[in-house]
């Protein structure tokens, strides 16, 4: 979980209280944060000749964007102490009417395709505000936009440039202008090369480094912005004398833009001349259907079932006595007029964590109080936990080939392509695995439709033990599957291998007889078995010389089981083992 320092006087200002650390730390506690540290009363950091002011280390749940910087630890904690409601957000055009205007063009789908922006007006900095708002994008950029990837944000001195604006994607060679904090005029490549060893900068040159297009951001004299995700122009740089600040927002994920967007206008727009005031920005993207005026500060509407909460949460609150406990989580909420026994809620832009009434739920619980709650689940229907009919055959397959004396492995269940097919002499008819659609390595392209690769490949990385080794596996494998909603289905098999200086052979049909007799099943000679019908068991039929199918007669069908075998000298030598292997895999699933 990130961790944020924030000033401890100015906290407990903003709250209205000097707390003791004791004090604070239950606040935090009961609001679902926990303080990391309070460094009062330990040594502090020196900063331009002053000691570093007090701080309060708070550590903050991954998904709560909106608590990452001061403004909006304040922000929450006072909306939950009852000393004041969620802000309501206005956007407000400027004095003349007229929108600032960005243009996307086309090109930017080859490179970040996705564009937002707002505009703080007549927004008033101090050092603090100045360092927190800088502190703001870092925190966004390491958390939800991970490292800059998904979403890149600059922020310009608005009074500095001239709109409209275009958002472009150039080769690098094209774009020219003067990085934040330099005074040399630089290309692309040339910054590439200048930020490469780069303690900051150099992690994220990788993101665009090799496209043949890098995107870049102009005003109408085609004064450079920024050029995301790398840099912003020393040009636009903001300062605390800024007065207007212009927000852009480049990124790849067409949702998390527009969360960005909102966490920043939310946390800073208090500081405008009119506070919770923000300017929209009008977007023409029409090649990708994203034209709007942004930002949207729309609360979203949903619902949430009053008797959920209250089972949850063990309780039996009023629709108004929930309605209050989430206005202390900066909800809006009435009871639902359309829908009985339901709350209609309005998350406010700030949580964009609320993704279904089960959020909603945990926050009412938060505000009533976690230690409140009773300590007893009521029992509303009581059952009994039993595993699932493949779980238990499984086991007992399991059991009986670990008392027989085999060991068992656990292969992970991607492997390569040539590892399923090619290297055990099996042709691939395309309608069969499931592949992964972009495979960070040769060895994991699809998923398994065999055990087998697996045992192979545990064996030939412990062939410097001392043999025979028998080893086994009982876990799914997946095939395609066209009718199925998901395209895909598992199925539960069992394998086993012998390594050794024979071929080991009778060891795998030893093992296949005892699995086969605890599962219930006889062995069926050709004289008694297989011209009667009525008579269940298994048999089995030579294959290729050296293996043999397992077939089952069961509930008067005949299933194919699967085979074992000795493996062909060319599969031994794909797996660089250099004794005789013996392989036995069955589907566990005909049992069921």
């Amino acid at each position: 979980m990130p961790t944020i320092a924030v000033n401890k006087a100015d906290l407990y200002k903003a709250l209205g209280k000097e707390y003791t650390t004791e004090e604070f730390d239950e606040l935090c506690f009961d609001f679902g944060i926990e303080l990391d540290e309070d460094t009062t009363n330990t040594q502090r950091p020196i900063v331009d000749g002053v000691e570093e002011p007090p701080q309060l280390k708070i550590e903050i749940p991954a998904n709560r964007y909106d608590m990452l910087c001061f403004e909006g630890i304040a922000m929450n904690l006072k909306v939950f102490l009852g000393q004041t409601t969620l802000p309501n957000f206005k956007l407000v055009p400027p004095p003349n009417g007229e929108l600032q205007t960005t243009y996307v063009k086309e090109d930017t789908a080859r490179i970040r395709p996705y564009f937002s922006s707002a505009i703080l007006r007549n927004i008033k900095f101090t050092k603090s505000r100045y360092e927190s708002f800088i502190a703001l994008q870092d925190k966004l950029h390491q958390n939800l936009a991970r490292q800059r990837t998904l979403v890149a944000i600059g922020t310009h001195d608005l009074d500095t440039i001239k709109g409209p604006f275009s958002y472009e994607a150039l080769p690098p060679e094209q774009i020219k202008f003067t990085p934040l904090n330099q005074t040399k005029e630089m290309n692309g490549k040339e910054m590439m090369q200048f930020y490469e060893k780069d303690r900051h900068l150099g992690k994220y040159l990788h993101i665009i480094r090799n496209s043949p297009v890098y995107p870049v951001i102009y005003d109408s004299n085609r004064t450079v912005l920024s050029m995301p995700p790398i840099i912003n122009s020393n040009h636009t740089k903001i300062s605390l004398d800024t007065k207007n600040v212009y927000i852009d927002i480049t990124a790849t994920d067409k949702t998390k833009v527009e969360i960005v967007n909102h966490i920043l206008v939310a946390m800073f727009s208090m500081y405008c001349e009119e506070p919770f005031t923000v300017e929209p920005v009008k977007i023409v993207s029409p090649h990708n259907n994203c034209s709007r005026e942004t930002p949207d500060l729309t609360p979203r509407p949903t619902q949430a079932s009053i008797n959920y909460i209250n089972e949850v949460c063990g309780l039996s609150l009023s629709a108004d006595k929930i309605c209050k406990l989430l206005e202390r989580m900066c909800y809006r909420s009435t009871p639902s007029t359309s829908s009985e026994g339901m709350l209609d809620v309005q998350v406010p832009i700030t949580r964009a964590d609320v993704l279904h009434q089960a959020d909603i739920m945990e926050d009412v619980a938060i505000a009533y109080g976690f230690n409140k709650l009773p300590r007893h689940f009521p029992n509303k229907s009581a059952a009994v936990a039993a595993p699932l009919p493949i779980n238990k055959l499984a086991d007992i397959v399991r059991n009986e080939a670990a008392m027989a004396g085999w060991s068992e492995v656990m292969p992970l269940i991607l492997c390569s392509h040539d590892e399923n097919f090619a290297w055990l002499n099996r042709k691939d008819d395309g309608k069969t695995a499931v592949r992964l659609q972009n495979p960070k390595t040769a060895e994991y392209q699809i998923v398994r439709t065999s055990l087998i690769p697996g045992l192979l490949k545990t064996l030939r990385e412990n062939k410097h033990h001392g043999v025979p080794m028998k080893v086994f596996e009982v876990s799914d494998v997946c095939f395609k599957d066209e009718s199925l909603e998901r395209k895909a289905r598992n199925e539960r098999h069992f394998a086993a291998a012998w390594y050794g200086k024979t071929s080991g052979f009778e060891a795998v049909h030893g093992l296949l007889d005892r699995v086969m007799l605890m599962l219930k099943s006889a062995f069926l000679t050709r004289e008694e078995g297989l011209s009667n019908e009525k008579v269940e068991g298994y048999w089995i039929d030579e294959v290729d010389g050296h293996a043999a199918s397992i077939n089952l007669k069961l509930d008067g069908k005949r299933h194919f089981l699967g085979v074992f075998g000795i493996l062909h000298p060319n599969v031994l030598k794909n797996f660089d083992l250099p004794y005789p292997v013996s392989t036995l895999e069955l589907d566990l699933e005909v049992f069921l």
